[in-house]
């Protein structure tokens, strides 16, 4: 079970990876280790991808010690030592500085994440790496869209891969295909020594938390809802929205990108067919 699963698990990610070009030859890779199943199940798949992958790069681990009450890094540290990946263990007391910022009956996402993104580039500037690697997944990019979606009045989701806004790195989400669900279980099958977090995980009632609730009543509806989605936010129709801006760029994209567009409808168009519809009969090789 465990050996399918990670097959799965890395077939994705490397689908992902080319897909979305996220690896070049002679990367460095800096993969921010939180002690949480998504960042150790990351860290394991994308070693497992540097073994299988034709091109060459390296992986550095990056855990950062927010010094939380409590915290206990050692099965961490033990299992770094153990992992063959070079790594190094920060410590900065971003807990105090995160709880003393956050106004009484607010969320301490917004501070954690600013504060432990600061000292994170600084880490990856200094290892000289050329790229970011985080542990976002599958229903994580759906909570986003779906919570820019009700709550901001924008179509904005969790990208596989982007520049960071002052240009110096690539942060990358190889796992962003992946179900929580698949992760969830392999995590426990290998027995990562999870840390748990007085932070995000302390609070309850979230926006985030409702969004997955959300998805999990819709499932209701279609049990592949979720994956229905992750497929629509790579299969939009910009002539069918109300964005005069992404109108007006895709009237005029390149005859390159027109052709590709055309060729994704015609699959989704034949995809949806009956198995043996005529139209299958007519496209089938001799």
């Amino acid at each position: 079970m465990s050996e399918a699963l990670e097959l799965k698990l890395l077939s994705r990610v490397i689908r992902t990876i080319h897909t979305h070009g996220l690896l070049r030859e002679g990367d460095k890779v800096m993969v921010c280790l939180s002690g949480g199943k998504d960042s150790y199940t990351l860290l394991h798949l994308l070693e497992r991808a540097r073994r299988k992958l034709p091109m060459k790069f390296e992986l550095v681990a990056v855990h950062l010690d927010q010094q939380q009450p409590g915290y206990d890094g050692a099965p961490l540290r033990h299992w770094l030592e153990g992992c063959g990946v070079p790594f190094e263990i920060l410590s900065e007391n971003t807990y105090a500085e995160v709880v003393a910022r956050t106004k009484e009956g607010g969320t301490f996402c917004a501070a954690c994440s600013r504060l432990r993104r600061g000292i994170l580039y600084t880490a990856a500037q200094r290892l000289g790496a050329t790229r970011i690697a985080l542990g976002h997944h599958r229903e994580d990019t759906l909570e986003t869209f779906l919570l820019n979606l009700v709550y901001s009045g924008r179509m904005q989701a969790m990208p596989a891969g982007y520049r960071t806004d002052d240009g110096r790195f690539e942060v990358i989400r190889p796992m962003i295909e992946c179900a929580e669900s698949d992760i969830a279980t392999f995590a426990a099958a290998q027995r990562f020594p999870i840390l748990p977090c007085n932070l995000c995980g302390s609070q309850k009632d979230l926006k985030r938390e409702s969004m997955n609730a959300l998805l999990t009543q819709l499932e209701a509806m279609n049990p592949h809802v979720r994956q229905s989605m992750l497929g629509a936010l790579s299969n939009v129709r910009a002539t069918h929205l109300l964005d005069t801006d992404v109108a007006e760029a895709w009237a005029v994209r390149p005859a390159h990108l027109a052709a590709r567009s055309e060729a994704k409808d015609t699959k989704a168009r034949f995809a949806a067919l009956p198995v043996h519809s005529s139209v299958d009969r007519l496209l089938a090789p001799p």
